[in-house]
């Protein structure tokens, strides 16, 4: 009962938090939306309020990064610390949606400075988790899910003299997902450290794609774009950088083996 009031204590003091630094942005300013019946309303379209809120499709995404360009202009600092202050709520509490955060990070920041900035936030967020259920949810975390917390057990024995390498390859090649690898991991004595590293560099690829799918799609004026030298090439990147850790993974199991079994060689 003591974990339920703790827990429920955090995720309200910290949706207060959130919701405060929202209501603290000057009102928004209104839209115009096209009418989707030719005829309708006046010609110029009709306008609209675009509040603030987690995005959840593509449309609310583009109607995010286009507002939040706007207010960036002149409230860059404080932009950056609510898009911060969202991105650690979703991560913290295991709310889907973080791809999308990151491709609003690379709209609204760029290629690279969305690149560390998501990077950081992830491997932030994704500890806050880490410490959440081993201070609070440790046992019912156990009984939602006693297999899979079982089979991680025994993964992670059975890994433990390769134990950061092994973290890094369920970040790359998630067979569960990162949620559940994000409340379960000190429930099988993961150290914080090496999780906190195995997310920084095993997201890192997946945060790039986000970003730069961002970027892409901030650059975009028409459907011509799509073909350009300039995409092509940002997506060339994007699959090169995606695939480099995973050739480090492979490599290092190809040479822990020849080393924990030099028997092999002389075959």
């Amino acid at each position: 009962m003591r974990s339920v009031l703790g827990l429920g204590g955090v995720i309200l003091i910290s949706t207060l938090y959130l919701y405060c630094l929202a209501s603290y942005l000057p009102p928004v300013p209104r839209l115009t939306k096209q009418n989707r019946v030719e005829g309708e309303g006046d010609p110029g379209g009709e306008r609209e309020i675009i509040g603030l809120k987690f995005p959840s499709d593509l449309q609310e995404l583009k109607q995010m990064a286009r507002l939040l360009r706007f207010y960036k202009l002149q409230h860059g600092g404080f932009i950056l610390l609510l898009f911060s202050s969202a991105y650690l709520y979703k991560q913290a509490f295991a709310i889907p949606g973080s791809s999308l955060l990151n491709i609003l990070a690379g709209a609204l920041f760029g290629p690279w400075l969305g690149l560390v900035l998501c990077c950081v936030l992830t491997t932030v967020g994704a500890s806050m988790c880490f410490l959440l259920s081993q201070f609070f949810g440790k046992q019912r975390i156990v009984r939602f899910f006693p297999e899979r917390v079982a089979q991680l057990q025994r993964k992670v024995e059975e890994n433990q003299s390769s134990l950061f390498f092994f973290l890094l390859f369920l970040r790359l090649f998630p067979m569960s997902p990162n949620w559940f690898l994000n409340m379960s991991s000190p429930i099988v004595n993961i150290p914080l450290a090496y999780f906190s590293l195995s997310v920084l560099i095993g997201l890192m690829p997946y945060n790039l794609v986000c970003v730069q799918t961002g970027v892409v799609l901030s650059d975009l004026s028409s459907l011509d774009d799509v073909l350009s030298w300039s995409v092509v090439l940002k997506l060339l990147l994007i699959a090169c950088a995606a695939l480099l850790p995973s050739a480090l993974i492979h490599r290092y199991r190809n040479t822990h083996t020849a080393y924990t079994h030099p028997e092999h060689k002389d075959r």
